[in-house]
């Protein structure tokens, strides 16, 4: 189904919905984690996005991570599920979105150097020297992959 957001935007305008997402953890060698600086809210994000009908969370990974980094990634690990927050976006949709977020690595393609539709850059950040984030939902994201990565 061609872009199922744009169909159900269409239908109920900004009204709050649920959504599902799903973005994925890239670390350098210098334990940093890569963020794409976004077109729509012009603040930073884990590349990652909004599930297409009948996509599951780990294909929506590999696909937006794709789209807003360049990187063909392979999934390594889920780190886990995030359900709280709401999103307001400048075009005033609102969004309660569920996210899975997944350790991945690349396996291919290079980083974007370019501006997309949906990225206006990217660079690796340290995990206690953020850029401003997209959401709290976001910070809590990185928040758990540094955890995990500690752990690992």
């Amino acid at each position: 189904m061609a872009n199922y957001i744009q169909e159900i935007r269409a239908l109920v305008g900004h009204k709050p919905i649920i959504l599902n997402t799903a973005g994925g953890i890239l670390v350098n060698e210098q334990h940093q984690v890569l963020l794409n600086l976004r077109t729509d809210t012009h603040n930073w994000s884990l590349p990652g996005g909004y599930l297409e009908y009948g996509e599951t969370y780990a294909e929506a990974c590999v696909r937006e991570y794709q789209e807003d980094s360049g990187f063909k990634v392979q999934i390594i690990d889920r780190i886990g599920i995030f359900d709280r927050g709401e999103t307001v976006y400048p075009n005033g949709d609102v969004a309660q979105t569920i996210s899975a977020l997944y350790l991945v690595k690349p396996v291919g393609g290079a980083a974007l150097d370019h501006a997309t539709n949906e990225t206006l850059g990217l660079d690796y950040f340290d995990f206690d020297n953020l850029p401003p984030l997209l959401n709290q939902q976001t910070a809590d994201m990185l928040a758990a992959a540094q955890a995990y990565l500690k752990k690992a």
